[in-house]
């Protein structure tokens, strides 16, 4: 029972020590920081998402610019996506 009770002080002390050391920050170089993105603002556009005047380009205006490659292609499809839906209502005559 002594030996087991020796083993798990030892092991919680050790536990500890590296817990302390892992905490201890460290100097940053410059080259190993992320460079900042600086992102453009994005124009005022009065039309509203989704609305039946909105256009494509209006659309593709709305995506930000500091937009991921992953967010800038789903933002894409969608885009055109809803301009298919506009092209199909302004096709319904009486509309």
């Amino acid at each position: 029972m002594r030996t087991h009770q020796m083993i798990i002080t030892r092991g919680l002390s050790f536990f500890l020590a590296t817990a302390g050391l892992l905490s201890v920050s460290l100097p940053i170089h410059a080259a190993e920081q992320k460079p900042v993105v600086a992102v453009a603002p994005v124009k005022s556009v009065a039309v509203a998402s989704g609305a039946v005047e909105d256009t494509l380009p209006t659309c593709l205006t709305r995506i930000p610019q500091g937009a991921t490659p992953g967010q800038r292609l789903i933002a894409e499809q969608s885009c055109q996506r809803d301009e298919v839906d506009r092209t199909s209502m302004r096709s319904v005559p009486g509309r």
